[in-house]
C-alpha cells in the first residue's frame, strides 16, 4: 500500500509529492554512481504544508518523508518511491527512522531547547546515504528564538537536509521562513472520502462511517475518534445537549464547569501511561535501578521532564476543549441553515429536535452572535485564558444569544 494512501482526498497533492520524490531518488541514484544530477527537479530542500485542522497536513509531510527514504527495489524499475513495506518507508512512519526527526509543540509553544539538538542535527550526513529529513509539526507554534533557529537552517541547509513544516496557513509562519519553503496546501477532504477510509481502514460500519465523517465536517482524525470510540461518541452527545441547558445562570456556570471538567479527565486519561512509561525510560537512561533511587545530581533532568508533561497536559486538555467547541460551532451552523430554510447538507441528523427547537426560538442574528461567541473562546483558550473563565464567557454569551 503506497504512503500516499494516507492522504484522503489530496490527489492533486498526491501527485506533486510523488513527483518530487522521483525527482529526489534520482539524485540520490545519480550521486551514488557518480553520474551527473538532473538538470530539471521539482524538488526543493524546505516544504510548507498547509491546510485546515484535519485535512491532514502532518500525514501528508510523514508521507513524503518515507518517499524520500524508500529503498523499494521497483524503484529501478520505474516505480514511484513510497511503497509503504520497505524498512525506509515503515520506520519513516512510524517515527523510528534514524534519519527522520520529528518536532512538535509540548505546551503552547515549541521552545528554542526543544529545537536545539534537531537544528544541529539538520547539519549532518544522513546515517542511510538518503535524506536528513526534519518534520516540523506545529510550526505555528515556533517562538521568536526557535524560529530563528530554524530560519538560519532553512537558509544554509545541508545538501541532503529536507525541511518539512506544517501549519494551518502561511501567514501562521514567519515571512522570512516561508519565502525559502515551497508551499503546499491541502484542502478539506469529503465527507465521502473520509467514510471510505474509515470502512476500509479500520472497518466501521457504513453507516456509522457516513455519520461520523459528516458530523465531523471531514475532520479525519476527529472522524476515526467518534467512529471507534463510544466514550467519543456519548462526549459528542453531551455537548450538542449544552444549548438546551442553558436556561439560567446557573445552568451556564454548570455546563462550563462540565466541559472543563470532562477535557481534563480526557487529559488525565491519555497522558497517565505514556508519562509513566517516559518516567520509567528516563529513570533507566539515569541509571537507577527497578524501584530505587535517582543517582546524585539528576533531579534537575527529572524535574525538566516533569514540567514539559504539565504543559503537555495542559495542551491536551485545551485540544479536547476545542474538539467539543467544533461540535458547537457545528451545531449552530445548522441551526443557522434550518433557519435559512435549507435541510441540506446537516452534520447534526442525530439531534434534529435540538436544532429544529433552537432554530424556532431564536433568530440567524442570534445564531451568528453565538457562533462568534464560540469562535472568541477559542481565540481565548489560544491566549491561554484560564479555560474555565473562556468557557463560563461563552456560555454567557449563548445564553444571551
Amino acid at each position: 500500500m503506497p504512503v500516499w494512501d494516507d492522504l484522503v482526498g489530496q490527489e492533486r497533492l498526491s501527485a506533486q509529492l510523488a513527483a518530487a520524490a522521483r525527482d529526489a531518488d534520482a539524485f540520490v541514484t545519480a550521486a551514488a554512481t557518480g553520474a551527473p544530477p538532473p538538470e530539471a527537479s521539482s524538488m526543493t530542500h524546505a516544504w510548507l504544508f498547509t491546510g485546515p485542522p484535519g485535512a491532514g497536513r502532518n500525514q501528508a509531510a510523514r508521507a513524503f518523508a518515507a518517499a524520500l527514504q524508500c529503498v523499494s527495489p521497483d524503484r529501478a524499475l520505474g516505480g514511484t518511491p513510497g511503497c509503504g513495506f520497505c524498512e525506509g518507508c515503515h520506520t519513516a512512519l512510524i517515527g523510528t527512522h534514524a534519519d527522520v526527526s520529528s518536532v512538535a509543540a509540548v505546551g503552547a509553544q515549541i521552545r528554542a531547547a526543544d529545537m536545539r539538538d534537531t537544528v544541529r542535527k539538520s547539519f549532518t550526513s544522513p546515517a542511510n546515504g538518503r535524506w536528513q529529513v526534519i518534520l516540523v509539526e506545529d510550526a505555528e507554534r515556533l517562538n521568536e528564538q526557535s524560529a530563528n533557529a530554524v530560519l538560519k537552517a532553512v537558509e544554509e541547509p545541508a545538501s541532503r537536509t529536507v525541511w518539512l513544516l506544517c501549519a494551518p496557513s502561511v501567514e501562521d509562519v514567519l515571512p522570512t521562513i516561508r519565502s525559502r519553503c515551497r508551499h503546499v496546501n491541502l484542502r478539506t477532504p469529503p465527507v465521502e472520502a473520509v467514510a471510505d477510509l474509515l470502512i476500509r481502514r479500520d472497518g466501521v460500519e457504513p453507516e456509522l462511517a457516513h455519520a461520523a465523517a459528516r458530523a465531523t465536517q471531514g475532520h479525519v482524525d476527529n472522524a476515526r475518534r467518534l467512529a471507534t470510540d463510544e466514550r467519543a461518541r456519548a462526549r459528542r452527545a453531551t455537548v450538542l445537549k449544552l444549548p438546551l441547558r442553558l436556561g439560567d445562570v446557573g445552568g451556564c456556570l454548570r455546563a462550563a464547569q462540565e466541559l472543563v471538567d470532562a477535557a481534563a479527565e480526557d487529559s488525565k486519561q491519555l497522558a497517565e501511561e505514556r508519562e509513566a512509561k517516559e518516567t520509567e525510560e528516563l529513570k533507566a537512561a539515569l541509571g537507577a535501578a527497578q524501584g530505587g533511587r535517582l543517582p546524585r545530581g539528576t533531579a534537575g533532568v527529572m524535574k525538566e521532564l516533569e514540567d514539559d508533561q504539565k504543559r503537555r497536559r495542559r495542551r491536551v486538555q485545551r485540544d479536547s476543549l476545542d474538539v467539543a467547541l467544533l461540535d458547537l460551532t457545528g451545531f449552530y451552523r445548522d441551526v443557522l441553515a434550518l433557519q435559512l430554510g435549507t435541510r441540506l447538507a446537516l452534520a447534526n441528523t442525530d439531534a434534529e429536535d435540538a436544532l429544529e427547537r433552537i432554530a424556532r426560538d431564536s433568530t440567524p442574528e442570534a445564531t451568528l452572535r453565538r457562533v462568534e461567541a464560540i469562535a472568541a473562546c477559542r481565540e481565548a483558550l489560544d491566549r491561554n485564558v484560564a479555560p474555565l473563565l473562556a468557557v463560563e464567557a461563552m456560555t454567557m454569551a449563548l445564553r444571551a444569544g
